[in-house]
């Protein structure tokens, strides 16, 4: 991968659609502040800090948001705190008066077994997370656990490390991330697969085929435009068009821009190639009122901390621009 991800990472068969259940929620209801911003507005929390309270407080005091999504806090992924840590976080939270978007989790962020190793294939820590292949089933429980743990509805996955040619097992991969989807459903959570350029859905095209194979209502897409325009795809309003807008169960936002021979840098919302403008008009237009998420990854102001608050700067002006009040 090109040294802009590893400077940001080391920093930090068809089934039945009628098996989900009931409780599950995908059409308009409250989650956005009624009256108010139509969207989940949040952060991730290790963008901003290792330190989850001051995370929080920044979250919560400097930006006036009511949402996190939740990845890695105190140098651990959120998947592996243990049952005292859990109880801060979640103490640290209602302090602080935070819901909890979804789990970020590192979920099928792995090489897919059988197949050429992968060149995007990492084997150092993602995210504060290494769980190769066998891991997956023990560390989807683990997901569904959190869930329920943090009052959280969904979990973000991937579809494993890109390869070279996914087509020999892209049907085995959809198949994967179908029996997720109903394991998922039996206990009222909605999996959300991001697009990541580093895996093999990367762009608005390949999500749309994705979701397309594999109906269930509880398995939806995670749209990140910034990892789309990262591997050169337009995401807005190109590969957004393609997406069935239902199915997009949760937004990451931030901006890039593009260098030569394939390579990118990160940058903050509105500084990049990104048209946020006219994507979160899209968005509004089209009912989407769950999570949209600062996901920072620029560090051109210093600091985790300075970057995300410069990042979150440009994603309100971004949002007033749009004619959208958050």
């Amino acid at each position: 991968m090109d040294f802009t991800r590893r400077q940001v990472l080391a920093g930090l068969g068809a089934a039945a659609v009628g098996t989900i259940l009931p409780s599950m929620s995908f059409g308009k209801s409250s989650g956005a502040d009624a009256g108010k911003c139509p969207f989940r507005l949040a952060v991730i929390n290790d963008e901003i800090t290792q330190d989850f309270e001051k995370g929080c407080q920044v979250v919560a005091v400097d930006f006036g948001l009511s949402w996190i999504e939740l990845r890695s806090m105190w140098s651990k992924n959120v998947t592996e705190l243990n049952p005292k840590e859990l109880g801060d976080a979640k103490k640290i939270l209602d302090e602080h008066k935070l819901r909890v978007t979804d789990i970020a989790s590192p979920l099928f962020k792995t090489d897919w077994p059988g197949a050429p190793r992968s060149p995007q294939s990492e084997t150092r820590d993602q995210f504060h997370a290494n769980f190769d292949a066998n891991a997956q089933d023990k560390l989807l429980e683990k997901c569904i656990e959190l869930t329920k743990t943090f009052n959280s509805d969904r979990i973000r996955c991937f579809d494993f490390w890109r390869l070279d040619d996914p087509r020999p097992y892209r049907a085995a991969i959809n198949a994967k991330l179908q029996t997720a989807a109903e394991r998922c459903a039996k206990d009222g959570v909605i999996l959300v697969l991001e697009n990541e350029m580093s895996c093999n859905t990367a762009t608005g095209e390949e999500a749309a085929a994705v979701l397309k194979a594999i109906p269930n209502k509880n398995f939806m897409l995670n749209w990140d435009p910034g990892n789309a325009a990262a591997l050169g795809s337009t995401p807005y309003p190109n590969g957004y068009d393609l997406i069935p807008k239902d199915r997009i169960g949760h937004c990451h936002c931030k901006d890039v821009v593009p260098k030569a021979d394939h390579k990118y840098d990160w940058a903050p919302v509105g500084g990049g190639v990104v048209d946020w403008v006219g994507q979160l008009k899209a968005l509004q237009r089209d009912g989407f009122h769950f999570g949209l998420s600062l996901e920072t990854h620029w560090r051109g102001a210093g600091t985790p901390e300075a970057s995300t608050r410069a990042s979150m700067d440009g994603l309100k002006k971004a949002l007033a621009k749009a004619g959208i009040s958050c």
